[in-house]
């Protein structure tokens, strides 16, 4: 029997899980994101160490006993010069006999679906989709926000929530109650100061992007310039998962869609409606599954696939992962 180290290291969280090849789980551990893009990559790397550390504690693994495999799915791993470094502090890092590195949307998608035709799309701090078909051919997306053409996520629907509340101040754009729930939101009277303390870094660009579940709610009253950008986001979701679907060639298909991320977790009706009737216009056979377990499932899995371990381990492993999150 072997031992499986799982990580999923995002931009806002880390989990980190140890299971043996029954599916049993020995320890889990939960921390800061790791995407070295944010933090860095010696940051990222220190975070990662410390949490397998806990994890190892946590299960009581000797100290000279490592994994037979440490599957590593995580945030920022877009391009292929970021993989290869990536691939190669892990394995410097030495977690296990041997490891797996690849982009966290690949545990997402794993995690929602056992079906060969899927699309998965993450929706969190920022956006990114990754698709595959059951002949075996994938597509992906580099997934650097705006640079290649990426819209929202909640970073940067915080950004836009505070651009339209400071042109609706100055008389530049139409009225909106985001104004004054920014202000709230903030303890400041107006939102000039607001953009003031942002530009002077007394409010971080983390803290900004921390106004997207309040711009849900100001969608939610009926606010017509935030219910715009809810729309926006739910339309620019199934955008890339329509594309996806369209590349591999899947548009008359039966595929299922996978979602996953903060901003998709909160189910808003609003961003939910957009996505499905814009999806389903591109693609009637679509099927939307939003997956609730968190991504460290499909980490887990993905390593459980590589050490060819199948029959009841994998439902195992989510059974007990499940108990144990929700016993605290």
């Amino acid at each position: 029997m072997s031992i499986l180290l799982a990580i999923d290291g995002g931009n806002s969280k880390t989990e980190v899980l140890l299971a043996d090849t029954t599916g049993a789980v020995l320890g889990y551990a939960r921390g800061a994101g790791s995407n070295h893009q944010t933090a860095g990559m010696a940051e990222a790397l220190s975070r990662l160490d410390e949490l397998v550390r806990v994890v190892r504690d946590r299960a009581g693994i000797p100290a000279g006993t490592r994994p037979a495999l440490a599957a590593v799915y995580l945030a920022g791993a877009d391009l292929p010069v970021e993989l290869d470094t990536l691939d190669a502090a892990v394995g410097g890092s030495r977690f296990a006999d041997r490891s797996i590195v690849d982009n966290d949307i690949l545990a997402l998608l794993r995690a929602g679906t056992e079906a060969p035709d899927a699309v998965a799309v993450v929706c969190g701090a920022g956006t990114n989709c990754a698709g595959r078909a059951a002949d075996g051919r994938t597509v992906r997306f580099p997934a650097l926000g705006r640079l290649t053409g990426d819209w929202g996520g909640g970073q940067h629907l915080g950004g836009l929530a505070l651009w339209h509340a400071a042109r609706a101040e100055d008389g530049r754009g139409p009225d909106t109650a985001l104004v004054s729930a920014i202000t709230a939101h903030f303890g400041l009277a107006r939102i000039a100061d607001v953009s003031a303390a942002a530009h002077f870094g007394e409010i971080s660009h983390e803290c900004i992007g921390e106004l997207s579940p309040m711009l849900f709610r100001v969608a939610a009253t009926g606010d017509e310039v935030a219910r715009a950008l809810v729309v926006r986001q739910g339309e620019e979701i199934a955008i890339m998962a329509g594309t996806a679907i369209r590349r591999l060639g899947l548009l008359e298909a039966e595929v299922s869609v996978v979602l996953g991320g903060g901003v998709l977790r909160s189910r808003d009706p609003v961003l939910f409606g957009a996505l499905t009737e814009r999806l389903t216009a591109t693609a009637p056979g679509a099927e939307i599954a939003l997956v609730t377990d968190p991504p460290v499932i499909g980490a887990a899995l993905l390593g459980l696939d590589a050490l060819g371990v199948a029959g009841a381990a994998p439902d195992r492993l989510r059974r007990e992962l499940r108990a144990l999150i929700a016993a605290g």
